[in-house]
């Protein structure tokens, strides 16, 4: 039985039943029903906010994840990166220097390896930085290895060339001269015989009678021989590899242009024509344009000792002979 509430009547000094009406019904309904909507309002913020559902909670999983991955995977690209790098300086510093062939230019190992255009496509995607780092460094290091590969397969090419080389490189002295009496002067800075100063001498010179053979010095063909400014009668030979010899002062060509020939073969005769102040001749090795000491290429004919005593002889800071 629902309990009777009653209200005090000041007029009428007694206790009258309090009557509700339908609209206080309604007016309660309201109250309660807002009241509830508002606190289940309340309670559904706090819920989707704060406590994930299922598929986020798997998400978060696989976020998390692919974030390992991702860190284990610039790990990796640091590590080939530095195993590509080693390569790269032996190639260079070690490989390249043995077989004699020019170093790979860092810009060209460097390059950019692909077009910007390929990387704007990836933009769209989602996490594009992350896509767009990744695929650079990985297109990047594709080049190197790229680039890597085509040197190693050229040295491969030097490699089997090696013997033909050997045998086109200047490596013996251009007369005989077993005693290492026949050297009069060296590379360097020397006393110019006519005009008595301190002039650079951009080869050696050997003593030796007029008439006397001149000797390919490698394996080659004959640039030229004939008259030369300063040089008198002179003959130069390619040798290939970026090397070239030259062979001054002589009474006589026993070779002519365009003719091949082999090291130890007779080229010309020794004599003191041009600027020269006595029978002698004067020898020069340039490598890709630059001059070279001839002492560096005596290699075959010339024991350790002798070639000790030979290089001694070499840096005498006497007067030449042209």
């Amino acid at each position: 039985m629902a309990k009777k509430k009653f209200h005090f009547n000041s007029e009428t000094l007694s206790y009258e039943q309090i009557e509700h009406t339908i609209t206080h019904w309604l007016k309660q309904f309201l109250i309660h029903t807002l009241s509830g909507m508002s606190l289940g309002a309340v309670f559904f913020f706090i819920f989707v906010t704060f406590v994930d559902s299922p598929e986020e909670k798997q998400l978060g999983q696989e976020k998390s994840h692919m974030q390992a991955q991702y860190k284990v995977l610039q790990r990796q690209f640091g590590e080939m990166q530095e195993v590509v790098s080693d390569l790269q300086e032996r190639d260079d510093n070690l490989y390249r220097v043995i077989f004699q062939a020019d170093p790979i230019p860092f810009s060209v190992r460097r390059a950019a390896a692909t077009n910007n255009d390929y990387y704007e496509q990836l933009l769209d995607m989602t996490n594009s930085e992350v896509v767009v780092s990744t695929t650079q460094k990985l297109n990047e290091l594709k080049k190197e290895l790229y680039i890597q590969s085509k040197s190693y397969d050229e040295l491969v090419s030097l490699a089997k060339n090696k013997e033909n080389m050997l045998q086109n490189l200047p490596a013996i002295q251009p007369v005989l001269n077993k005693d290492l009496k026949q050297m009069a002067s060296g590379y360097g800075w020397r006393i110019d015989p006519v005009y008595h100063t301190r002039r650079f001498h951009a080869g050696m010179d050997f003593a030796a009678p007029t008439g006397a053979d001149i000797y390919a010095t490698g394996n080659g063909q004959v640039i030229s021989a004939g008259w030369q400014q300063g040089y008198g009668n002179c003959v130069q030979i390619n040798h290939g590899y970026g090397y070239v010899t030259l062979y001054g002062h002589m009474s006589a060509f026993k070779v002519r242009a365009g003719q091949k020939v082999k090291r130890g073969d007779v080229i010309g005769l020794v004599g003191s024509t041009g600027k020269s102040t006595g029978p002698h001749l004067h020898y020069e090795v340039h490598y890709k344009g630059e001059i070279m000491n001839p002492q560096n290429y005596y290699f075959l004919d010339l024991s350790p000792a002798d070639y000790d005593r030979m290089v001694q002889m070499s840096n005498n800071s006497g007067q030449m002979l042209d």
